[in-house]
């Protein structure tokens, strides 16, 4: 995997409008970027002119989409509005494989132990309806790895059609939440259609900690990328920098660092 690694930019973590954020993440030698369909680029002002110009701007910057998010209020648990959570984010599946992108990243709800909580059944029903979207359009749901262990969300998706969602390994996320992110790929390997990169460091006695910089925590990405490859990942592997005190510079620095991990 090493040799032919991808790597992709958070145009969100560069903390500029769209526009020179895509020539900042060319500049800084990414090969894509992964954009935000609530906050970036907003669906209702996407026609097909539109989405043809931005397509150009990809390709006029030698670039390509690693994957679109959409982050949801609620998760796909919540029966709070859930059907037009679950519309929107159809649409936003649509629009992602318009754009060039086949992977929808989002955080799908929390996943309850037992199998037999309504609550489980109703978050499988709505990812399984998200998948059967997925497949027509050519563009999957991603569950954001986090609050949960890999041998949770590995339950819920096994409860699901075989391909109907995939996994976006997040390891800060789970190490935030006291996971290790060895042991959800594990869990996962089969199932990861896309990772963050990104970092962070957790005290295991008082749980405080925080994001940091790519390779200063306790990711351990080498061993994770080596592990990734055992199971034939050949995807993206896109930084996300969440409150960067100098974005530019952490996510060149974290580019400089995938770089030589590749070499």
């Amino acid at each position: 995997m090493a040799s032919n690694l991808r790597i992709g930019i958070q145009t969100r973590s560069l903390r500029q409008p769209l526009k020179k954020a895509l020539h900042t993440a060319a500049r800084l030698g990414a090969d894509g970027v992964e954009i935000d369909l609530r906050t970036e680029l907003p669906m209702a002002e996407m026609s097909h002119t539109s989405i043809r110009q931005f397509r150009k701007q990809l390709e006029d910057l030698n670039l390509r989409l690693s994957a679109v998010a959409f982050p949801t209020r609620r998760g796909y648990d919540v029966p709070e509005a859930l059907d037009r959570r679950i519309l929107a984010t159809q649409q936003a599946m649509t629009l992602a494989y318009q754009l060039g992108a086949s992977v929808v990243v989002n955080c799908v709800g929390t996943v309850p132990p037992d199998t037999n909580d309504p609550r489980f059944g109703l978050l499988a029903e709505s990812l399984t309806s998200l998948g059967m979207h997925g497949e027509r359009v050519g563009a999957r749901l991603a569950a954001q790895t986090g609050s949960e262990s890999g041998d949770r969300l590995k339950q819920l998706i096994e409860a699901l059609p075989e391909q109907a969602v995939g996994v976006d390994l997040h390891p800060s996320g789970l190490i935030l939440h006291g996971h290790s992110p060895q042991e959800a790929v594990v869990d996962l390997g089969p199932l990861v259609v896309h990772v963050h990169a990104c970092d962070a460091v957790r005290n295991l006695s008082g749980g405080q900690g925080g994001e940091v910089e790519l390779g200063r925590g306790m990711s351990e990405f080498p061993s994770l990328l080596g592990q990734l490859e055992e199971f034939g990942y050949h995807g993206w592997v896109t930084i996300e920098c969440r409150d960067p005190v100098d974005p530019i510079a952490e996510v060149g620095n974290a580019i400089t660092y995938l770089r030589e991990l590749a070499n």
